[in-house]
């Protein structure tokens, strides 16, 4: 337990430095205080009109938490805590919102699959099993995680059956961990604009 608790001790440290570091960013990118969609992929170095481009615009939607189309710093930094620290059930949580693009808060086939589709892409058509054996496309991703997750088999998954498949399947969890999160995104923006900085001295 103690391990544990002096393992994190620097991590909260340095969050702190981030934030200090992700303010100047914001306020750098963002004057106004209010960060728009084509702004939020400008920081993060995505190009209109591709793969990525198409998941930002689901994630910007999920961190839009009063749903105004603008992100302040609040929802900006609670949004990057979550996907960098956040707990598994709560990246889960956030995971759905992101496929949800309704916000009806159930996933239905067309919507999985169009997510699923991007993903496809982000990652050049190389999602395999478990035993690494087989490479999928993206319809038979959708089919497997229907499988997974839709436990009453109604077509539609809530987020209780998502939760509950994908805490259960490591294949699932190995497929949202890897590109569920913009920690990359975050961290080589950060790298970049430290650099920018030195430069500046």
């Amino acid at each position: 337990m103690g391990q544990t608790q002096q393992r994190q001790e620097p991590h909260e440290e340095l969050e702190l430095d981030s934030i200090q570091d992700l303010y100047k960013c914001f306020i750098t990118e963002c004057p106004s205080g209010s960060l728009h969609l084509h702004e939020f992929k400008r920081m993060f170095g995505v190009q209109s009109g591709t793969p990525e481009s198409q998941y930002m615009d689901n994630i910007f939607r999920a961190f839009d938490m009063n749903h105004d189309n603008t992100m302040d710093f609040i929802e900006y930094v609670a949004a990057l805590h979550l996907v960098l620290r956040g707990k598994l059930e709560d990246k889960l949580r956030w995971s759905f919102k992101v496929f949800d693009s309704d916000d009806n808060g159930r996933l239905d086939r067309h919507e999985l699959r169009k997510i699923v589709r991007i993903i496809y892409k982000i990652k050049n058509s190389s999602i395999w099993d478990e035993t690494g054996k087989e490479r999928l496309t993206s319809e038979q991703v959708c089919d497997r995680i229907f499988q997974e997750v839709d436990i009453n088999s109604d077509g539609q998954i809530t987020m209780d059956e998502f939760l509950n498949g994908a805490q259960k399947s490591q294949w699932l969890q190995s497929f949202l961990t890897l590109d569920i999160n913009p920690t990359g995104w975050v961290q080589r923006y950060m790298c970049d604009r430290r650099i920018l900085a030195a430069k500046d001295y």
